[in-house]
């Protein structure tokens, strides 16, 4: 019975050192807080009402982009479906289309030249195209200008001035599409 005496005295003496332990962090976190002020403290208060505001903000739009997912959807699909030609009659289309828009502009066209490159896992085939253009400067900005208004789907990939003469330049665009696949 003698044994077991120290060993029972030994663990109360580890919980009482535990309990100052603990009673003395608790004392040193009081007196920091009284000792702060309270304007400090309001001023955390401040802070922390504006993180909360902020949180409730983003919480708010989360929402919103959470319930607005399937009208994305259903809005990706109609630009899927207007903007990106058929791969079976896409070619002639983009043709016809850049030719009317060119046309319309005043510019001269060197021809188109089409490349064609699959887009693995999309459903799309994205299509270069290169072409030159010579004109005046507002008649190449009003080409600009139509491809931006198409509605066919084009990138303006590139831009280079390839020489110019008095009252007209000659730039070689290189322009993007996507076939639908």
């Amino acid at each position: 019975m003698n044994r077991k005496w120290p060993t029972w005295k030994i663990l109360i003496a580890a919980g009482l050192g535990l309990l100052l332990a603990a009673d003395i962090g608790l004392g040193v976190f009081v007196w920091q807080a009284f000792r702060e002020g309270p304007e400090t403290l309001r001023a955390q208060r401040g802070l922390l009402a504006t993180q909360a505001k902020l949180l409730k903000a983003d919480v708010k739009r989360g929402e919103q982009i959470r319930a607005s997912l399937p009208q994305v959807g259903k809005d990706c699909d109609k630009f899927y479906e207007s903007s990106f030609l058929n791969g079976a009659s896409g070619y002639s289309q983009i043709d016809t289309d850049l030719a009317a828009i060119a046309a319309k502009a005043g510019v001269k066209t060197s021809g188109f030249s089409f490349k064609q490159d699959e887009v693995k896992g999309r459903g799309v085939t994205e299509i270069t195209i290169r072409t030159g253009v010579e004109a005046d400067y507002p008649s190449v900005i009003q080409f600009i200008n139509g491809l931006e208004r198409s509605k066919n789907f084009y990138l303006l990939d590139d831009l280079r001035l390839n020489s110019a003469t008095p009252g007209n330049i000659r730039l070689e665009l290189s322009l993007h599409s996507y076939f639908r696949t």
